[in-house]
């Protein structure tokens, strides 16, 4: 959408409405130099003495500022403004020629007629305009009523550059008109390409997500089989004591119910975090990089309890930043469980992922480095790219790609990663504030 544009009377247009704007600008832009020669006359026959010509100029003048307010008062008049500004451009061409003589060589105005025809008529009117512009100028010695200085031989010549001029003019339109259509059908198919690769980018981010639920609800499982066996064995032992017949006292009997209540209290509190995770909305949320990192190492526990993998972090109490949240944690949980993964399918001896924060001037590192015998060359190049997954069939090929995405649409950054033969380090660039 164009807007708030003087020389095209302060009109909206859209981006099929760019010829009409450009008429626009150019019906105004030759009122305001018509207008700005007009008063150069008056000025000039004031001190000449010659007041025929001043009112005549005075009464163009009026017309011209007429013109210019009624382009900005009715925008369907750009056609009636065209056509009386090509009448008096015509009517002054015609009269330099008529009262003029040949030496003065104000005629050369007339071979900047089609330029003038070019914004102010369509083709069909302007072949109109140009064969009357060159009748009147054959007929100019020819004619009883004015008496003209040139030839028949200089009207001729006069009217033969004219027409070169006009078909020169009239195919440099064609060929601008051709180049319009092209960039606007370009242009057509580019919206198109982007629109499908919108939809893909929305499709890729429902898959990814969907993958990680599926993770997500597995690490719910695991996470609440634990304490709600415990709920399940309090609940028992209290149920066989009654059975045998043994007294239940009151101590034993609060400790039972505060250790159910502070389960519960637990599970009620994980149900907190993955909703948090799952909230559709981003957004931006005040808090400490290591709290961030925290909640994602809290979701990979139940997962790795059962397994010997270690995971080192070193809580240095970051300062606090504007980030968002849900979209950070998604990014260190997707590459700490691509480590757990690999880990547990190599069945590596000490299998550890050490995290570490590195503060920076303006942002902070996050590395994440496992032991897990590094990525090869050939993948490295990869392992950003949708649907590749080195995980064969149990690998989506979506949770690295998103990670990278993330990073650099929400938070201009990205993910960086270096591998050896002993393991890999992924750097997770954050900035301290979002731009």
């Amino acid at each position: 959408m164009f807007k708030n544009d003087f020389f095209a009377s302060n009109w909206e247009f859209d981006e099929s409405e760019l010829n009409m704007r450009s008429k626009f600008q150019m019906v105004n832009i030759a009122i305001i130099l018509s207008s700005s020669g007009l008063v150069f006359g008056i000025i000039i026959n004031c001190f000449k003495g010659v007041y025929g010509l001043i009112i005549l100029e005075t009464a163009l003048f009026i017309v011209n500022v007429s013109l210019f307010f009624l382009l900005r008062f009715l925008k369907k008049s750009l056609n009636f403004v065209a056509i009386i500004e090509t009448l008096q451009f015509t009517f002054l061409f015609i009269f330099l020629l008529y009262t003029n003589e040949p030496a003065s060589l104000k005629h050369i105005w007339i071979f900047t007629y089609p330029i003038v025809l070019l914004y102010f008529q369509n083709e069909k009117n302007a072949t109109y305009w140009v064969a009357f512009m060159v009748f009147m100028l054959l007929i100019a010695p020819l004619q009883p009523f004015v008496k003209v200085s040139y030839s028949m031989f200089q009207v001729t010549y006069l009217s033969f550059v004219l027409v070169i001029i006009s078909i020169i003019i009239y195919f440099y339109q064609k060929k601008i008109d051709e180049a319009k259509k092209m960039i606007l059908r370009q242009q057509a198919e580019l919206k198109i390409k982007v629109q499908e690769l919108t939809q893909k980018d929305k499709l890729l981010t429902i898959q990814s997500k969907q993958a990680v639920m599926g993770e997500m609800i597995s690490m719910i499982a695991h996470q609440w089989r634990q304490p709600l066996s415990t709920v399940t064995l309090n609940i028992s032992n209290i149920q066989v004591k009654k059975l045998l017949g043994e007294e239940v006292d009151d101590a034993l009997l609060y400790k039972t119910l505060k250790d159910i209540s502070d389960t519960i209290m637990y599970l009620s509190d994980t149900i907190d975090d993955f909703q948090t995770y799952f909230k559709p909305n981003k957004e931006i949320t005040i808090a400490s990089i290591d709290f961030l990192i925290k909640k994602a190492i809290n979701f990979t526990e139940a997962r790795i309890k059962a397994t010997p993998i270690k995971i080192y972090f070193d809580d240095s109490d970051s300062e606090r930043i504007e980030t968002y949240a849900n979209e950070l944690i998604q990014v260190i949980l997707n590459i700490i469980n691509n480590a757990i993964d690999e880990l547990l399918i190599l069945n590596i001896l000490n299998p550890h992922i050490t995290i570490e924060i590195v503060e920076k001037p303006n942002s902070f590192e996050i590395n994440i480095e496992d032991n897990a015998h590094g990525i090869i060359a050939e993948d490295i190049e990869q392992i950003f790219e949708p649907y590749f997954s080195t995980k064969g069939k149990n690998g989506t090929g979506l949770g690295l790609y998103m990670s990278q995405m993330i990073m650099q649409k929400q938070f201009n950054s990205k993910i960086e990663v270096h591998s050896s033969s002993t393991g890999s380090i992924f750097t997770i660039n954050v900035p301290k504030k979002l731009s």
